[in-house]
């Protein structure tokens, strides 16, 4: 992923029409929620958004972006390389002064006036979900409700604290650690949950004055990118602040390489895949770049036998088929305790075996369509490999494209792919377990660390549990799909460094400076 070393690089200037002030239309023929809807938006474009402008990519081409549900084109979307990055990069560093220094009340506006777009928008914003993600009706507006709340809490950080007083064994010395912005901040946010992890990506290093050049993925052009460069404009953010480079599949890595190589990026965070997030983490090394990485999960929900029979059936069924699995969160792997797991299994693969299936816009759908038909292959085909090696398939296994309908496996053996690897859809494992001791080495056994849950009777036995679970996040008598915007959000061992979340967002995207002042002149030796 790394590219060359930036040796006497020159800056290039902004080339013509992609960096004024002026606000152009994000679309040729702007579509609605009801142009895709109605049968696509032929001929619409989805263009870059850089220095405050929208505009084409610097080789002219374009790729399409495609509805998973109905397979149409929702639209053509600028294909941007490395060159289109380096615009970016420069348009944010030259905009990084002034925003670092407007007053907290001024940017705090800026944030408040997004959310007010955002949630007149908020119809919309669902239809666009479905359309570009296969996202339904109910997890769409979660996601809604994170940003609104991510904007809100992004205007309070503006006045948070940005350093503190230190004590000093040198006499007349006072002693404080500042903190500053760190300058362009690299985002790099999922398809999945396009709109929050975005939102995540983007909000938080801005609120603390930096400059941003997002690039979403190629599966979300939209709603992972244009839309919220549209919100922030409308907003009044001025230019360069928020850059938007989108690129066609198989690109993503000459947007990066910018990224890492450009001595005007000063951070980099990254949603995606163990293995793109390592590749990511050591080209980063080389030119001391901390990045922030939230990776991949195998997530355990852990089942007491003293847990509410009724409900966790209903929370496990949640943590692991919400948005059809295609959840970094969700619940990969369930450990029944032996008192209850004839039950559990019985009614919990008897409610899976109901969940409806189909197009997104449908109130009554619980699993959409997945992104694409390699993700739905890599599903049958890993249910197929696990099969052959002893699995039993409890419910579901059998792909009906686009979509694949809730499965369950169990006595699925340790070398299959599904007992260790991220298998983003709906797919779920389940396991007895003896104790709870067991369960916790069942669930310490996977090399991801990022969340996990217990259902229990005893909420205090449950924390005690939860202390021993090698994740970042665990949550007690709930089911592992949770966020809010100022919590600690991350992983340990293989699912990343760092943590997104405004309330901690000041350890990674801002510097710390150490300075002293005197009041009175410092006798010296010499």
């Amino acid at each position: 992923m790394a590219g060359p070393v930036l040796e006497g690089k020159a800056h290039r200037k902004l080339r013509p029409g992609c960096g004024a002030a002026r606000l152009a239309p994000r679309y040729e023929g702007r579509p609605h929620v009801s142009g895709i809807a109605e049968g696509g938006a032929d001929g619409h474009r989805i263009r870059h958004f850089i220095g405050g402008q929208w505009c084409d990519a610097v080789n002219g081409r374009t790729h399409p972006d495609h509805d998973p549900w109905t397979g149409e084109v929702l639209a053509e979307v600028a294909s941007g390389e490395a060159e289109d990055a380096r615009v970016a990069i420069e348009a944010a560093h030259a905009a990084f002064p002034t925003w670092a220094g407007l007053s907290p009340t001024d940017r705090q506006i800026i944030f408040l006036n997004a959310a007010t777009v955002l949630e007149r928008r908020e119809d919309e914003v669902i239809g666009l979900l479905a359309a570009e993600t296969g996202t339904g009706a109910d997890f769409a507006r979660n996601q809604i409700t994170f940003c609104l709340s991510l904007l809100r809490q992004a205007g309070a950080l503006a006045f948070a604290p940005t350093g503190q007083v230190l004590p000093s064994d040198v006499p007349g010395t006072r002693a404080l650690a500042l903190r500053r912005p760190v300058g362009v901040v690299g985002a790099i946010s999922a398809w999945n949950a396009a709109l929050t992890l975005t939102g995540r990506a983007i909000v938080g290093p801005m609120a603390l004055g930096n400059t941003v050049v997002l690039k979403p993925s190629e599966e979300a052009p939209l709603v992972g990118g244009a839309l919220w460069a549209e919100i922030f404009a409308e907003a009044g953010l001025p230019p360069g602040v928020l850059n938007v480079v989108l690129h066609a599949p198989g690109d993503a890595g000459q947007i990066a390489d910018e990224f890492v190589t450009h001595p005007d990026v000063r951070r980099i965070n990254f949603t995606g895949s163990t293995v793109t997030g390592r590749r990511l983490a050591e080209s980063a090394a080389r030119y001391l770049k901390r990045p922030v990485l939230q990776l991949s999960g195998h997530n355990s929900l852990i089942v007491l036998a003293d847990a509410d029979l009724d409900y966790a059936v209903d929370a496990a069924a949640y943590g692991a088929f919400v948005h059809q699995g295609e959840v970094c969160m969700c619940a990969r792997r369930i450990l029944v305790e032996r008192p209850i797991a004839e039950q559990f299994t019985e009614r919990f693969v008897a409610k899976v075996a109901k969940l409806p299936m189909g197009d997104p816009r449908d109130p009554a759908t619980v699993l959409g369509p997945l992104i694409n038909r390699w993700a739905v292959a890599l599903m049958a085909r890993r249910i197929e490999e696990a099969v052959a090696l002893g699995a039993r398939v409890l419910a579901g296994g059998t792909a009906q494209p686009p979509c694949f309908p809730a499965t369950v496996l169990t006595d699925v053996p340790e070398e299959a792919e599904l007992a260790f690897e991220e298998t983003f859809g709906p797919i779920a494992l389940l396991e007895t377990v003896e104790d709870r001791d067991h369960a916790v080495e069942r669930a310490n056994a996977s090399r991801y660390g990022l969340t996990g849950a217990i259902l229990t009777g005893d909420t205090y036995a449950g924390l005690d549990l939860a202390r021993r679970l090698q994740v970042g996040i665990v949550h007690i008598n709930d089911q592992p799909v949770n966020d809010e915007p100022h919590m600690p959000f991350g992983g340990l061992k293989d699912s990343g460094w760092g943590r997104f979340g405004l309330g901690f967002a000041a350890e990674d995207f801002t510097e710390l400076q150490w300075a002293t002042l005197r009041d009175s002149p410092r006798p010296f030796s010499f």
